[in-house]
């Protein structure tokens, strides 16, 4: 079964414009993704997905394969579907450009479920969030599991609801922007208009769920952090002088 990362990134984030090409430690933000992603070796080619000319030179400079999208997608999912075209794969991995500190061995558990079982067609990877400040931090997207792991709802507001409950009886799951498709499953994804909810939240998994297609969640305890502003970004290199992994890919 052959499998395909792409990670989508462009210069011009509403919150945190250029970050792609943020220095961490010695690299670019966007290096550190690509690099991290290429340790897994699971995955057969790894794709970064832009439609910024900055980005392509700085992927290109280290010999990564860049392909150029149109810059009119609102949805990273679209761009990956683009960039997926005439790319033989039976799996996608979606790795967001905005996740320097990705584990790579945490891809291998995103995409077991659909080597496992022919029914599931989405994959969405959480975390349980402990930084009770990301309860109520727009920039994480919550997500309400289901008993059976599929995702029930996705929010940028604090859900579930504690009002009723103690606060350590209530768990949250936080998105971390890491997902994966059956390659023509994707492409359903992409075809399908953009949805009123998806919308206002601003979460593209939505776009499923509101067509009534179900996501299987993958809850993974390593902690990730995500790159939303620029005080993330202070946080993260904080974190990377300690992370193991990077001393597996620095020069």
């Amino acid at each position: 079964m052959s499998i395909v990362a792409i990670i989508p990134a462009r210069m011009a984030s509403s919150r945190f414009p250029g970050k792609p090409l943020k220095q961490i430690l010695g690299l670019s933000m966007i290096e550190h993704v690509r690099r991290r992603v290429s340790l897994c070796e699971i995955i057969d080619k790894i794709i970064v997905a832009t439609c910024d000319k900055e980005i392509f030179d700085e992927v290109t400079s280290y010999g990564g394969q860049v392909v150029m999208t149109s810059n009119c997608h609102e949805s990273c999912i679209d761009r990956v579907t683009e960039a997926a075209q005439g790319i033989s794969a039976d799996l996608i991995i979606n790795v967001q450009g905005d996740m320097p500190l990705v584990d790579p061995e945490s891809l291998k558990e995103l995409v077991t479920p659909l080597m496992q079982d022919i029914s599931v067609q989405y994959t969405d990877m959480i975390n349980p969030i402990t930084d009770i400040l990301e309860i109520n931090n727009p920039n994480v997207v919550k997500v309400v599991v289901s008993v059976s792991n599929n995702a029930i709802y996705y929010s940028r507001e604090a859900i579930p609801s504690n009002k009723k409950a103690a606060n350590h009886e209530v768990k949250y799951f936080k998105q971390l922007g890491i997902n994966a498709f059956r390659k023509k499953s994707l492409e359903r994804f992409s075809s399908l208009a953009r949805t009123p909810v998806e919308i206002t939240e601003s979460v593209d998994m939505l776009r499923l769920l509101e067509n009534d297609i179900k996501i299987r969640l993958v809850k993974t305890e390593v902690s990730t952090v995500g790159v939303d502003t620029p005080e993330d970004l202070v946080r993260v290199k904080e974190l990377m002088i300690k992370d193991l992994i990077f001393s597996r890919y620095k020069e």
